[in-house]
């Protein structure tokens, strides 16, 4: 049968549901990244949109993402359970390719962001926006309307802090579900906004959750972003330390060496697993493992498992039984 959406008139190849096999995936840190394009994203989310399907959660992850996850276990969870995890920064293409492996391209989340609204004008599906800051919303519809001109949308705007409140948190879900959007933006930065789509958002029936950052300021024009030469260099991040040294330094200076260090140590590990796996293969541990296997027969079956899965988390836990 013919799609009566409209794709952008790209031939694009549409992932099943909001991700393909799980071996399409790239691991950086704790963020195990989904690898897609732009246009592939793109295209999922808004069939899953037009369909009314199942609510699903989107994140889009930078460096700070994977430090965050380093010792956030709350955080973990919430990213084993994502539906769709792309990359927002150019950091996580060059760790994927210092550890062999590869990342289509870069998905910013202003980028899609931006193409996710045209697309929804486009399509007649409703969109909301929480958060920003105080009519950072408002005016990123104006600068959208200019390409969106058919665009549905509702804007919240919540008082700082209403994350802690009962009574906010039931005015900000009474506003969404009043809505009835396709698509919901959150802008509540990270890791805010990933706590609230999962313990909050996910239960309001709206059929795709996405944390967005600080892209209403972005896109209406209350945050300058980097000319487009930074942006491809991947150097986005010079221009927001250059911009806001004081709020920034912390963030760039320090986090980017916390996470170099985090990828680092990911290389090593996984140089000493493999070896170790070699060596288990050959018949090294033969005799280590008969032992296991006599003394705790049901977690060795269960590493065995997961090792032959790849289920290296399984793995860790099946030894600690």
């Amino acid at each position: 049968m013919q799609s009566s959406i409209d794709w952008d008139t790209r031939d694009v190849q549409r992932p099943a549901g909001l991700r393909e096999l799980e071996t399409n995936r790239v691991a950086i840190g704790h963020a195990f990244v989904d690898n897609h394009t732009s246009d592939e994203v793109c295209a999922a989310i808004i069939q899953h949109a037009c369909e009314r399907r199942a609510a699903t959660h989107v994140i889009t992850p930078n460096a700070q993402h994977v430090v965050l996850l380093d010792t956030d276990q709350r955080l973990r969870r919430i990213y084993e359970r994502a539906d769709l995890v792309v990359p927002d920064g150019i950091s996580l293409l060059l760790a994927a390719r210092f550890h062999g492996g590869s990342l289509k391209e870069r998905v910013a989340g202003v980028d899609i962001f931006k193409k996710l609204c045209i697309l929804a004008g486009r399509n007649g599906l409703k969109v909301f926006f929480l958060g920003g800051l105080p009519g950072s919303a408002e005016r990123a519809v104006q600068a959208l309307k200019r390409e969106a001109r058919d665009l549905i949308y509702e804007t919240c705007c919540p008082p700082l802090g209403f994350e802690k409140s009962a009574v906010e948190l039931d005015n900000v879900a009474e506003a969404i579900k009043r809505a009835k959007p396709h698509i919901l933006f959150v802008a509540l930065g990270a890791p805010k906004q990933e706590y609230w789509i999962h313990d909050h958002g996910l239960k309001l029936s709206v059929p795709v959750s996405v944390g967005v950052g600080g892209s209403f300021e972005i896109v209406g024009g209350v945050v300058p972003r980097a000319p487009l030469f930074l942006q491809r260099a991947g150097c986005e991040w010079l221009y927001r330390l250059c911009r806001e040294p004081r709020r920034m330094w912390r963030r760039y200076l320090i986090g980017n060496f916390q996470f170099l260090w985090i990828v680092v140590l990911q290389r090593l590990r996984r140089a000493l697993l493999d070896r170790v796996l070699r060596l288990a293969v050959q018949g090294a541990f033969a005799a280590e493992l008969e032992e296991i296997a006599a003394r705790r027969p049901g977690a060795y079956a269960r590493l065995v498992a997961a090792v032959a899965n790849r289920e290296l988390e399984g793995a860790r836990d099946a030894t600690a039984a």
